[in-house]
């Protein structure tokens, strides 16, 4: 019987093959024979179908009856995102005619895999639907590492990938494992070899053996290692950090101002290991306030270009896991030399501000100084002496915070959008397993730290955003904060109408009009729900040599200089500030900054991304952990999301999320309300919204798929 040939199958087979060649053209016989089609009939399709495809300009005919692959001059480049349900979407770099987005059905990603920097051709245009393309080509792989769990089947072993977005196994040759002496059921780093046929699945390489798969400190090495974090530093960075002196140079004194007997000190979390700052206040005759903000001088130890040095930038930042901290720098520098540990001395920079009574900075100075910290505080101590006042140093302290309180009140005054985004901690056994979860409490002495480290941030930004070279400005790293988006603004505004509230898009500045909205739900039954929708239209924070301003906070100039031992623009921040203050920088020098600047700052925010993304997975796990000896258990919750499928509830007080199905709402037929952020029964007219409070009974807990599962019980009254 003959088989029948599917013409839309067969054109991208032609599609496909003469691609994958496209240096090389093919008569018809050859290209039929090569794709299995040697009958008569067959081969006269094939030609069908190539003369159709030339007058539709999706191929070249050329001299001597031969076809060619036609480029596609629209060919747009972008980042692929995988959904774990095998389609993805392009985010466009460049956009061109309009197109920011193209939506990739799973028959055109090819061997593309989620993270990868692809090229792009559109394949149909729908009105007011995002464009379909197709993958044409792999420009650069976006995962580096990938983790999984190594598993055997008939012989072969492949590795099952830990992210859901990574939709196939990756093949491992039996020498590789052998190498490793890895096991079935162990949790493995690899690299990906190979893969330029889809018809074949893609091969990896084993680099690292993490331990057994649903071990603690496997899980966590994992998270690491699928955001591309390193777990151990190159031998000859250490080899390079072990060569820095313990003690500060005699000739390095004589430099820097001196500021070892003033009293400064450190206030840091219980737990914190390295100390990026300190600081001191003094009360001036006339009654204004001196207050000096001392940090690491990290550059001083780390000079741009060496081993330490490109190590930090690849790394872009410190992670802080639940269970330990996977530094920017090797500990000899982050938790030794460049660490402002107590009664020692060490080398800072420091800027001295002079304020007044309403928050204003009236004059400023920078130095490269050495202090001597004369005490290591935790927030909890530090609060203990706001409170009570008494304590080590609760004279400066108590003015500390009557300082802080005018700043914060002059920055919101000004404008500045106050979230509440609340955390939580773990008391961890020695296993690494969780036994209790705490929330956190933001507390007086934690704003105290967060107002002096913005208004130094924000002086140092300033200072080099007002500097002026020949008819040029400084180049330098910001620290910005885009505008929210319009149309999300214009939603909140709808639905914050319905509930009561005023909220006026249009009146400036914005900011402030935010600040009111959060003022008039605060307290209220709405309050969780406004600011989470509030939260979700905001952009998102990052590093550019371009100053935008930063939009939540309010400032016109804003940069990070106070964390150079975690983050690397405040390293960047800290070399240029002085560079410019001491040398005469030439255009010839400004040019070569700032043809370096663009690409520090675009991957400083990747890798922020991908630490924060990292630090909230290994809290997901913990939390995991700890309810899986909770089953059975009920809670008080609140909704935290909405969707077609169910709803996300957050437990109170230890904040774990979960899911409650739609299906296992047997009460009702319950449809979803997008303008309304709920879930509306069909017949009862029942409400599930955003921010209602609720109480579930957990029921299910996959650690492999990092889910919860809960049954809605009934609503809390209010």
């Amino acid at each position: 019987m003959r088989k029948e040939i599917e013409i839309s199958e067969l054109k991208e087979r032609i599609l496909k093959f003469l691609r994958k060649r496209a240096k090389k053209s093919f008569r018809a016989k050859e290209i039929a024979k090569r794709l299995g089609l040697i009958d008569e009939y067959e081969m006269g399709i094939v030609k069908q179908v190539l003369m159709e495809m030339v007058e539709r300009g999706e191929i070249l005919k050329l001299p001597r009856s031969k076809f060619k692959f036609k480029p596609n001059p629209k060919v747009l480049v972008g980042r692929l995102t995988v959904n774990p349900n095998g389609y993805g979407f392009v985010e466009v770099e460049d956009e061109q005619d309009g197109i920011k987005e193209i939506f990739i059905p799973p028959r055109f990603i090819h061997t593309a895999i989620d993270g990868d920097k692809v090229a792009v051709s559109i394949v149909e245009r729908g009105k007011g639907e995002l464009p379909i393309g197709e993958v044409v080509d792999v420009i650069e792989r976006g995962r580096k590492v990938i983790t999984g769990v190594l598993s055997r089947r008939k012989g072969i072993y492949f590795v099952i990938p830990d992210d859901k977005h990574l939709i196939r196994d990756f093949y491992i040759n039996e020498k590789n494992v052998k190498k490793f002496n890895a096991k079935v059921g162990d949790k493995v780093a690899i690299e990906l070899v190979d893969w330029i046929d889809e018809g074949f699945g893609p091969e990896g390489r084993i680099v690292e053996v993490l331990g057994r798969a649903g071990e603690s400190d496997a899980e966590i090495l994992a998270i690491a290692r699928n955001h591309d974090f390193p777990t151990r530093f190159p031998d000859d960075v250490l080899e390079e950090a072990e060569k820095i002196p313990d003690e500060i140079p005699e000739s390095e004194y004589k430099k820097r101002l001196d500021l070892r007997d003033l009293v400064c000190f450190t206030i840091d979390p219980e737990d914190a290991k390295d100390f990026d700052d300190a600081v001191s206040l003094e009360i001036l005759p006339d009654g204004k306030y001196k207050l000096g903000v001392h940090i690491a001088d990290v550059s001083y130890y780390v000079k741009e270009g060496s081993k330490i040095d490109l190590e930090a930038l690849r790394r872009g930042t410190s992670v802080y896991l639940v269970d330990r901290v996977i530094p920017m720098l090797p500990e000899k520098l982050s938790n030794n030399v460049c660490s402002l540990n107590p009664n020692v001395d060490r080398l800072a920079y420091s800027v001295f501000m002079v304020v007044n009574s309403n928050g204003v900075v009236e004059s400023y100075s920078f130095h490269k100084s050495i202090i001597r910290s004369k005490r290591r505080f935790t927030y909890e101590e530090v609060q203990r002496i706001i409170e009570t006042g008494e304590g080590d140093y609760a004279d400066v302290i108590l003015e500390m915070h009557k300082l802080s309180k005018i700043l914060l009140k002059k920055r919101l005054r000004e404008g500045s959008i106050d979230f509440e985004t609340p955390e939580v901690k773990f008391k961890l056994d020695e296993d690494g397993r969780p036994i209790e979860i705490i929330k956190k409490v933001r507390l007086d002495s934690h704003r105290l730290i967060e107002e002096f480290m913005l208004l130094a941030n924000q002086t140092v930004a300033k200072h080099v955003g007002k500097m002026k070279g020949k008819n040029r400005e400084y180049p330098f790293v910001y620290r910005v904060h885009d505008l929210p988006d319009p149309a999300k603004l214009k939603n909140l505004a709808e639905f914050v109408r319905k509930l009561g509230f005023k909220f006026d898009v249009n009146s400036k500045p914005l900011s402030k009009s935010i600040q009111k909205l959060l003022a008039q739900v605060k307290d209220t039954e709405y309050e969780y729900l406004v600011n989470d929708i509030a939260i979700r239209s905001m952009a998102k924070a990052i590093y550019s040599e371009k100053n935008i301003g930063h939009f939540g906070l309010g400032f016109k100039y804003y940069t990070h200089f106070t964390s150079p031992i975690r983050r690397y623009p405040d390293l960047v921040v800290h070399r240029l500030l002085y560079e410019y203050m001491e040398k005469k920088v030439d255009d010839k020098r400004l040019n070569e900054i700032a043809g370096k600047l663009p690409q520090i700052c675009k991957h400083s925010s990747e890798m922020e991304i991908k630490a924060m993304e990292a630090e909230r997975e290994s809290v997901k796990l913990k939390q995991i952990e700890y309810m899986k000896e909770h089953i059975g258990k009920i809670f008080d919750g609140i909704i935290s999301g909405v969707v077609e499928f169910g709803l996300f509830v957050e437990i109170n007080d230890i904040l774990v999320e979960g899911l409650v199905k739609v299906k296992d709402l047997t009460d009702d037929y319950y449809i979803y309300d997008e303008t309304q952020y709920a879930l509306i029964g069909k017949y009862t007219k029942k409400m599930y919204r955003l921010g209602d409070k609720v109480k579930v009974r957990v029921v299910r807990v996959d650690e492999t798929m990092r889910e919860i599962d809960f049954v809605l019980l009934g609503k809390i009254s209010r």
